[in-house]
C-alpha cells in the first residue's frame, strides 16, 4: 500500500510513501514531517492500493498520533527456532446506516472473539479495490446491498500470534473504513456460512450501546455513526429515537 498527501482536494502531491509491514499510516507522515487532516480516497494502480490523504505541514504545536500497541501475549509459546512469518492483511469495513438502525455482525467461534459485535466487512481478494471489497463482504456477511458515502478511517493493529493453522505470524491488520447507506433493507441473513460471522442484524440507535461491541468498532460507531445522512425521499424511523 502507498500513501500519497495532498495538501488540498485535487491539489498536487506533496508526498509519497510506502507503507510497509509495520507501519502505521499516521506516524509514518508523522516521521517525514507530516499531520494527516483527513481521508480523501483510495484506488488502485499497477503496485497495488493507494490512499490518498490530505496532509498538512507538521509545526512545534502538532501532536503525534496516538497508535495503539499490543504487548506481549504471555499465553503465545515459541519454540527455539521458530521464525515468526510476516503478513500484512488489507482489510476494509463500513459504518452501514438505512432506516431500520445501523448494521452490525456478531463473530463466530472461528475468530479470537467470539459473540462480539463489528462493523460489515473482511479482507480484500486480489485486484479487489476497498470500496469493491466492502461492499461484496457486507453481501456475504449480511445480504445487505449498500452504497458506499465516504472513506472515514485507516486504522493499524500490529501484533505477534499463531495463524488459525498454527504458523507463527508476524501479523499487521490494516483496516480501511467506509461509512455507507443501505436504501432497501432486509432481515440480515448471514450467506458466507460457516465464516468468521455467526449472525447479523440491523440495531437501532437507541439500543445500539447495549450489545458488545469490538473497542475499534464502539469508537468508530462514537465518532461516526450521528453524522451519516440518510438517503432523502425514505423516512429514517429511529429519527427522534437516539
Amino acid at each position: 500500500m502507498r500513501i500519497v498527501g495532498v495538501l488540498a482536494p485535487g491539489a498536487g502531491t506533496c508526498v509519497d510513501l510506502v507503507l510497509n509491514h509495520g507501519d502505521d499510516p499516521r506516524m509514518l507522515l508523522w516521521r517525514e514531517g507530516w499531520v494527516l487532516t483527513r481521508m480523501l480516497s483510495t484506488h488502485l494502480d499497477d503496485q497495488g492500493i493507494v490512499l490518498t490523504v490530505q496532509v498538512r505541514t507538521r509545526n512545534q504545536g502538532s501532536r503525534p498520533p496516538r497508535i495503539k500497541s499490543r504487548g506481549p501475549d504471555p499465553q503465545l509459546k515459541i519454540g527455539p527456532d521458530e521464525v515468526a512469518v510476516r503478513h500484512q492483511r488489507v482489510a476494509a469495513y463500513a459504518i452501514v446506516r438505512s432506516r431500520r438502525g445501523v448494521l452490525g455482525t456478531q463473530r463466530s467461534d472461528r475468530t479470537a472473539i467470539p459473540g462480539l459485535w463489528q462493523l460489515p466487512g473482511g479482507g480484500l481478494e486480489c485486484g479487489e479495490t476497498p470500496s469493491e471489497g466492502v461492499v461484496r463482504e457486507i453481501m456475504e456477511e449480511t445480504g445487505q446491498r449498500v452504497r458506499i458515502s465516504r472513506l472515514i478511517d485507516v486504522q493499524s493493529d500490529h501484533w505477534v500470534g499463531r495463524a488459525p493453522t498454527g504458523v507463527l505470524e508476524d501479523f499487521q491488520a490494516l483496516r480501511i473504513i467506509y461509512t455507507a447507506v443501505c436504501e432497501d433493507p432486509t432481515n440480515p441473513q448471514v450467506l458466507d456460512v460457516g465464516g468468521t460471522t455467526m449472525s447479523a442484524s440491523w440495531v437501532s440507535l437507541r439500543h445500539w450501546r447495549s450489545l458488545q461491541w469490538t473497542s475499534g468498532a464502539r469508537s468508530l460507531l462514537d465518532r461516526h455513526l450521528t453524522s451519516i445522512s440518510l438517503f432523502s425521499g425514505v423516512p429514517d424511523l429511529n429519527r427522534g429515537r437516539n
